[in-house]
This record gives C-alpha cells, structure tokens and sequence, in this order.
C-alpha cells in the first residue's frame, strides 16, 4: 500500500460514532464501548487524536494519558483498510510530541503477543519490553508491556 496524507486533530463528542466502529473493526471483543471513549475524551491528562483522510473519513485515532513523567499509550486503532499507509506511524509521533510537551520522559504501553504486526510495529519505533501479563486479553493471549525512552534522538516517532 502507498502512504496516504492525514490529518490530525482532538477528538470530539461527534466522533464517538466513527470511533466505536473503528474500534470493533480494530479489537473485536477487546472493543472500548460508547461510555468508556467518552471518558477518553474528557479525562484528566488524556489527548485522544483521530486521523482523517483527504475526503474526512476517520481512519485512525491514538490515545495517550501523562501522568507526571510517565505516559501511558492506550490506544492506536487503524481502519483495516487503511493499514501499512503511515496512519500509525503519524499518530504514534502526534502522541510521542505530545507527551514530551507534556513533561513524559517515557512511554509505556501494552499490545497483544499474538498481535506480531503490532509489536513489530512497535519495537521498530524504539519500544522494549520490560513484562508480560499472561493471559491478559479475552482470547487468551498475554499482553507485553513495552517501554520507550522520550529522549531519543533523532525525530519524533
């Protein structure tokens, strides 16, 4: 797939919609309902950001709550059809310059062991692994907690 141009921008009450959706196409049965993307979008320390395309549908949206010097990257969801575009890549930069602006010196996250594009995705972009929660999604597979520094040289992702 070619890299496709997106926008940024904070999500809104108007999006919980598209989000939703995107997020059963995205996790299934690990899917955040309606009230829990609410949250995300007024909750203390929180920035949910969603991508757009150039004719305004959503095709992606990350999540990222600081705390302090740390920051917890909680979501990154990309419509399936629009994966391998550089979506991902845009919202993982937006959500590390966030949390740097913010004060975070590292960013944590959890992702699925059976996810392998994910966590390929992920340690491409300067994540390790620190844990594993076993048995921690609903279909049995473990979660790895992965850690980045903030301080990397070298850009943003």
């Amino acid at each position: 797939m070619s890299t496709v141009t997106v926008a940024l921008r904070a999500g809104e009450a108007a999006d919980l919609a598209a989000l939703a959706a995107l997020e059963h196409a995205c996790f299934g049965a690990d899917a955040w309902d309606t009230g829990s993307l609410r949250a995300e979008l007024t909750g203390p320390g929180r920035q949910l950001r969603v991508a757009t395309d150039d004719a305004g549908s959503m095709v992606g949206y990350a999540d990222v709550l600081v705390a302090g010097d740390v920051a917890d990257l909680l979501r990154i969801a990309t419509d399936p059809s629009a994966r391998r575009t550089g979506v991902a890549t845009a919202l993982l930069g937006d959500a590390v310059a966030h949390a740097r602006a913010a004060g975070a010196d590292r960013m944590l996250l959890e992702v699925s062991d059976a996810n392998a594009g994910a966590v390929a995705f992920y340690t491409a972009r300067g994540f390790t692994p620190i844990d594993v929660r076993p048995r921690y999604y609903r279909d049995g597979s473990a979660a790895l907690v992965l850690r980045r520094d903030l301080a990397l040289p070298g850009g943003t992702q």
